[in-house]
C-alpha cells in the first residue's frame, strides 16, 4: 500500500487508525516517522514519504515519533494472511529466529538461500532480515525499559543486542532518547513494576468482539496448562530460552497482557505468540466488509463485528489436542489432554494459580505407551502416528511452515480426516481461509441462516467468502447459544 501515495496521504490526513501497521509516514522536515493515526497536525504532502516497515524508515534515517509510538502499532495483517516466502519470513522474524539462529538459520527454515530471502524482503519491505530484526530488538528494548525495573545491561542482552554499546546507540537512534531518558519519560506518575512481571498493552484494529476468542479458550482450557480466572485467560508458555506464564484480559481499546518469564530474551517471541493466539493483527474492516456482501451472513456480522479466529501459542500442542478431541465431547478432550499433562508435562517449579505444568512436547510423548490412552485402538494409533510425525519433523506446523506442505502431510496420516486437518490449518497454521463444512455446529448455524446445509453445497456457496472462510466459521459458530461463543463467567 505504501506505493499508493494519494491513498496514504488521505489516510494520514484523516488520521485513520485502520492503516496503522500497513505503512509508516516519514516527515522530511522533522526526520520523524509516524503511524497514520498520529495525533499531531499532518505535514504537507510534499514533505511526506511512505515506507512499508519501521525498519525501512529507520534505515532511511528517520526516528520514531514520541507521540504516536509507531513501533507499538498493530502488525501488518499481511503476515498472518499470506503463505508466501515474505510472510513466512516475517512470522519467523517476529518469533525471534534471526536473533537466535541468524539469517542463515532463517533461510534454512524457509528452504531458500540467504540471498533469496534478503532480496525478497528488501524488495517488499525496504529492509533486509537483519534490519527488520534490529527494529524488533529496539521495540523489545523499549518495552523492557518502560515496564520493568531490570538494569539496562540486562535489558540489552534480553532484547538480543550483542553489546551494551550497540543497545545504547540503537535506542538513541530510533527513539531520540537515551535508555535512561526513555525510562524516566515513561515512569512519570506510574507505580514501580512488580519484580519478575511485565504488564503490556497489546493493540488491535477495532472493532474487536472478544466473546468467541475468550469463550473458546476458557471452554477448552486444559487443567494445569490453562485456566480462566479473575476475568482473564491464563496459561503456561514453552519458549526457546525458558518458559513463562501469561494472563490476557480484554479491555475496550487493548488487550491487557501480564507476562512472567524465566528468561527475558523470550519477550519478543512471547508477545508475538500472544498476538497470534488472539489474532490481534487481523484487519476486521477487510474481513467483515467481504462477509457482509452475503445477505445471509451480513446479520451475523452486523450483530457482533470484529470477530477473530482463536489460534494457538504452540502449533504442535494444538495438533495433538485436535487429534485427542476427535469424535469426543469437549469435556472428554480436556480430560484426555489433562492426563497427558499430568503424566508427561514438565512441572513448574512455582505454580501460579491453577497453572502447574507445561504441555508435553512431541519428543516427550514419542515413547508413549498407546495402552495408556483411554480411547479406541484406532484413535490411539492416530495419536501415536501424529506424535511421531511431529517429533521426527515429518510434520512441520511452526510459524514459518509451508501451509500447503503441512496440509498434504496431514492428509497422509491415517486417522486424520478433513475436519481435523482443516481445524489444525485454521488454528495451528493460521490459514484465514480454512473451512469446516462438515462441522455439526457450522451446518446447524448454516441451516438457521438459510444457507446451504450440506457440506458440498455449503462449500460451493462459501467460495464467495474467500479468503476469509475461517472468519465466516467464527460468525456461524457464534450464532449458537453455547459457552464457547460468549465471554466466560468467573
Amino acid at each position: 500500500m505504501h506505493t499508493d501515495f494519494d491513498r496514504c496521504v488521505r489516510a494520514v490526513q484523516s488520521k485513520d487508525a485502520r492503516f496503522d501497521g500497513w505503512f509508516f509516514t516519514a516527515v522530511l522536515t522533522t526526520r520523524i516517522y509516524c503511524r497514520p493515526s498520529c495525533p499531531v497536525v499532518p505535514p504537507k504532502p510534499a514533505n511526506m514519504r511512505f515506507y512499508p516497515s519501521a525498519a525501512a524508515a529507520q534505515q532511511a534515517g528517520f526516528r520514531a515519533c514520541k507521540r504516536c509510538r509507531p513501533d507499538a502499532s498493530p502488525g501488518s495483517p499481511q503476515w498472518n494472511e499470506r503463505a508466501d516466502l515474505v510472510a513466512r519470513a516475517m512470522r519467523l522474524i517476529g518469533d525471534g529466529t534471526v536473533d537466535r539462529e541468524g539469517v542463515p538459520g532463517l533461510a534454512a527454515r524457509l528452504g531458500y538461500s540467504t540471498r533469496q530471502v534478503e532480496r525478497q524482503l528488501l524488495a517488499e519491505l525496504g529492509a533486509g532480515p537483519l534490519a527488520l530484526a534490529r527494529a524488533q530488538r529496539a521495540q523489545t528494548a523499549r518495552i523492557l525499559i518502560e515496564t520493568s525495573a531490570l538494569p539496562m545491561a540486562d535489558i540489552a542482552f534480553a532484547a538480543g543486542f550483542a553489546s551494551i554499546r550497540t543497545f545504547n546507540e540503537t535506542v538513541r537512534e530510533v527513539f531520540a532518547l537515551t535508555p535512561t531518558e526513555l525510562r524516566e519519560r515513561a515512569g512519570r506518575g506510574k507505580p514501580p513494576a512488580a519484580p519478575g512481571s511485565l504488564t503490556l498493552r497489546l493493540p488491535f484494529r477495532a472493532p474487536l468482539t472478544p466473546g468467541n476468542l475468550f469463550g473458546l479458550l476458557a471452554a477448552t482450557a486444559v487443567p494445569g496448562v490453562e485456566e480462566w480466572r479473575d476475568g482473564a485467560y491464563h496459561r503456561t508458555l514453552r519458549l526457546p530460552y525458558g518458559h513463562g506464564t501469561v494472563s490476557l484480559a480484554p479491555r475496550p481499546d487493548h488487550i491487557e497482557c501480564r507476562l512472567s518469564l524465566t528468561d527475558q530474551r523470550d519477550l519478543a517471541g512471547a508477545i508475538s505468540r500472544c498476538r497470534r493466539l488472539l489474532d490481534l493483527d487481523a484487519d476486521p474492516e477487510a474481513v467483515d466488509g467481504l462477509l457482509r456482501t452475503d445477505p445471509r451472513l451480513a446479520p451475523l456480522v452486523d450483530k457482533a463485528p470484529g470477530r477473530r479466529v482463536p489460534r494457538t501459542v504452540d502449533p504442535e500442542e494444538f495438533a495433538l489436542r485436535a487429534v485427542l478431541g476427535q469424535q469426543v465431547s469437549t469435556a472428554a478432550a480436556r480430560t484426555l489432554a489433562a492426563r497427558l499433562v499430568t503424566a508427561h508435562g514438565e512441572p513448574l517449579q512455582t505454580p501460579v494459580g491453577g497453572l502447574t505444568h507445561l504441555f508435553p512436547t512431541s519428543e516427550a510423548l514419542a515413547a508413549l505407551d498407546p495402552a495408556a490412552l483411554a480411547m479406541p485402538a484406532g484413535r490411539r494409533a492416530t495419536v501415536v502416528r501424529t506424535v511421531r510425525a511431529l517429533a521426527s519433523g515429518e510434520l512441520a506446523l511452526g510459524v514459518g511452515s509451508d501451509w500447503g506442505r503441512a496440509r498434504a502431510r496431514l492428509a497422509e496420516l491415517p486417522g486424520i480426516g478433513p475436519w481435523t486437518a482443516e481445524l489444525i490449518a485454521m488454528r495451528a497454521l493460521g490459514d484465514p481461509d480454512a473451512f469446516l463444512p462438515t462441522d455439526l455446529g457450522v451446518r446447524r448455524a448454516a441451516a438457521r441462516a438459510e444457507l446451504p446445509a450440506t457440506p458440498a453445497a455449503l462449500t460451493r456457496h462459501a467460495a464467495a467468502w474467500r479468503p476469509w472462510r475461517a472468519y465466516a466459521v467464527q460468525y456461524l459458530w457464534s450464532s449458537d447459544d453455547h459457552a464457547a461463543a460468549r465471554m466466560p463467567n468467573d
